[in-house]
């Protein structure tokens, strides 16, 4: 910066006339007096200006010295909403000898009656950074009275407003986040018997673990607040730890078997019949049969039981002969093989004991020893295929549970997803800001590399 000095010395005044019409004279500023202002908030380096440039005295004792210097100062980060922040750091600037009845110090532009410029910095000659926009360079003068002294004494704080440019963050940290946390969501579309499932979820999980370390090492370290992306890459980093338990779950309810775990009727309900309807899926026909007619099934091989167990008491030979089907049951094609087998049998075993019943018990004592056996095979058959039908019906219930589950957590975790990107990342208040940069207007530089003939040049 140019920091820019004017003050009146009586001692420096002399008339044009008698010296040869001389005005303005340029002297070493070390042979001269010089106001010792400093930056009060310096971090780094020398507090006063160090480079001594000359001083133009002019005729009227009016002294200028304009000496170029290199001023570090401390500013205090708020990280909040990094990378969509907007920062306000001030430099305080004031003598450091002398008090206010001494040295009235004043901003070269300030008016009187008020203690306020609204630009105190000078930008013609300034450089546009990349990386910020300065919104606003106001400056302010402070009379302060100590308890140590009577006089009072004088500063002048610039306010530095600047809001950091978001391209590089969106392309290069936001937009990745956003869809590794989207790819969350499409391991619920996977099928569950599907081995890549966990693998993918892990894979997420340590994506976004990188993701956090590089926001680390580029946001100023502090404890006083979150920033808006860390806020946004821990909450991805919960649903994909959470879509790791839940696929872990879904996982161990697909491959559940039938032998070690019955399906409840109230799952049933809820998983096969009410929730794919609102879930948009559509539930196998076969499904939706083998559920109806369970209970049916059940009570024709109950029958069969029964009538198996009156043959058993009984001995007779008769003719065996199938009536069809009566009229009003189900179809072949929607009834299993267990619940045919036990209708055609339940059937047979009704006309065999018809059959008995008009056979006289002396001939039924003489009930011959391979038709108890054929019988007991009858019976072998139906009770072998019920459990087989039983166990495939529940491997199938357990596997469109889980499916229905994939697909009731891909709509909860594609939801939470879009509200967490809207709440999180539009929570900052510099995306409604439309304040215009005052550096493109006020840089000469600035106006050159962005003005339409600089480009055709």
């Amino acid at each position: 910066v140019w920091l820019e000095h004017e003050w009146a010395d009586h001692k420096f005044i002399w008339e044009p006339l008698e010296y040869g019409g001389v005005k303005e004279l340029y002297v070493p500023s070390e042979h001269i007096w010089l106001p010792d202002i400093v930056l009060y908030n310096n971090a780094d380096g020398e507090y006063v200006v160090t480079t001594m440039t000359k001083a133009v005295l002019h005729y009227s004792g009016k002294v200028m010295w304009t000496p170029p210097a290199i001023f570090k100062s401390s500013c205090e980060i708020d990280v909040r909403y990094f990378p969509f922040d907007q920062q306000t750091c001030f430099m305080k600037f004031g003598s450091w000898s002398y008090d206010g009845n001494q040295i009235n110090l004043k901003h070269i532009g300030q008016l009187v009656g008020t203690n306020k410029v609204d630009v105190g910095i000078d930008l013609s000659a300034y450089y546009p950074s990349v990386e910020w926009d300065i919104l606003g360079v106001p400056a302010e003068r402070h009379e302060k009275y100590y308890s140590c002294c009577a006089e009072p004494y004088i500063d002048i704080f610039f306010n530095i407003t600047l809001r950091r440019r978001t391209l590089f963050y969106t392309v290069n940290l936001i937009v990745p986040c956003v869809g590794i946390s989207y790819l969350s969501v499409l391991v619920f579309y996977l099928p569950a018997d599907s081995k890549e499932k966990i693998s993918l979820c892990i894979t997420i999980l340590l994506s976004q673990t990188m993701f956090f370390l590089l926001i680390s090492e580029i946001i100023p370290s502090t404890s006083l607040s979150l920033p808006l992306l860390g806020k946004y890459l821990l909450f991805t980093m919960l649903l994909v730890a959470l879509c790791v338990v839940v696929t872990i779950i879904i996982i161990n309810i697909h491959y559940r078997q039938p032998s070690t775990h019955k399906i409840p009727s109230w799952m049933r309900t809820v998983f096969i019949r009410a929730l794919p309807k609102m879930l948009l899926m559509r539930v196998p026909e076969q499904l939706l049969a083998d559920s109806a007619l369970k209970q049916k099934h059940m009570k024709t091989c109950k029958k069969l039981n029964l009538n198996l167990a009156r043959l058993n008491a009984a001995s007779v030979g008769a003719t065996l002969n199938v009536p069809p089907a009566p009229a009003g049951s189900p179809p072949a094609g929607h009834r299993s093989p267990t619940e045919s087998l036990c209708r055609l049998m339940h059937v047979a075993v009704s006309s065999i004991d018809d059959a008995l019943n008009d056979v006289p018990a002396a001939i039924r004592k003489k009930y011959p020893f391979e038709l108890e056996k054929a019988i007991h095979n009858v019976k072998f058959i139906q009770h072998h295929l019920q459990r087989q039908d039983e166990y495939n019906t529940e491997d199938q219930d357990w596997g469109f549970v889980a499916m229905v589950l994939d697909r009731l957590f891909l709509w909860i975790f594609t939801v939470a997803s879009i509200m967490g990107t809207i709440l999180i990342l539009c929570e900052a208040p510099a995306l409604y800001d439309d304040t215009k940069p005052i550096d493109r207007d006020l840089s000469f530089i600035a106006k050159k590399q962005f003005s339409p003939m600089s480009d055709m040049e």
